[in-house]
């Protein structure tokens, strides 16, 4: 006769279940979703005055200096690391981060368009947006995508050591933000460092290798 505990013995002793693959149209469905959440997040830091890390931080310091439009300096900037993303990571994760980078350009500025948040509180603004664009970069990771730049760095890094993307993200943002007491206030400064914490926070505790199945 079997119990339910020998059912459970093999899962507890390390067996995991059989990965399940997504569809085309889930792939489709989670980039758009991703891109939707990643976007929304970067149009509340850029309507409070702060910054992010990664490439989306370089866009944000180049919005801020010259005026050209965060959508435009995000799409270029991201340019160069599309070859590393082909010889590193395959075709396929290059084609669909380029799609993610594509659409977080074109959605960040048409948010803009229809929602419009006066005097902001910059500390509220930093961890809430931070936790959206978080939770879409968690979205995009697990169907094999990223959001270009030093993401597929960090991707690349942790598939081929082991050493996790959040972290190495997270060192990169803070560098990034810092770069940006040349560009904007020290109070906006310190709410960015809290959102980037907020925001590879998310992606540390939920992009471990071996703890999502699906690909």
């Amino acid at each position: 006769m079997t119990s339910s505990a020998s059912a459970a013995a093999p899962l507890q002793a390390g067996r995991r279940a059989p990965s399940i693959s997504h569809s085309r149209r889930e792939d489709l469905f989670a980039i758009v979703i991703g891109t939707l959440f990643v976007s929304f997040g970067i149009t509340l830091y850029g309507q409070a005055g702060l910054v992010t890390g990664s490439t989306a931080g370089m866009a944000f310091l180049l919005h801020y200096a010259t005026g050209l439009p965060f959508g435009v300096g995000f799409f270029l900037i991201n340019l160069p690391f599309y070859a590393f993303a082909v010889i590193r990571m395959g075709w396929n994760f290059a084609l669909r981060t380029f799609c993610s980078v594509a659409l977080v350009s074109a959605f960040s500025l048409v948010h803009p368009k229809f929602v419009q948040f006066n005097g902001a509180e910059p500390f509220y603004t930093a961890i809430f947006g931070g936790l959206l664009i978080g939770t879409g970069s968690i979205v995009l990771f697990r169907h094999r995508a990223s959001l270009g730049g030093v993401n597929i760095v960090a991707l690349y890094v942790q598939d081929k050591f082991g050493f996790p993307a959040g972290k190495l993200q997270m060192c990169v943002d803070i560098c990034v933000v810092f770069a940006a007491l040349f560009v904007v206030s020290p109070m906006a400064i310190l709410a960015s460092i809290i959102g980037a914490v907020a925001l590879n926070l998310v992606i540390a505790m939920n992009h471990k290798p071996g703890r999502y199945m699906g690909i």
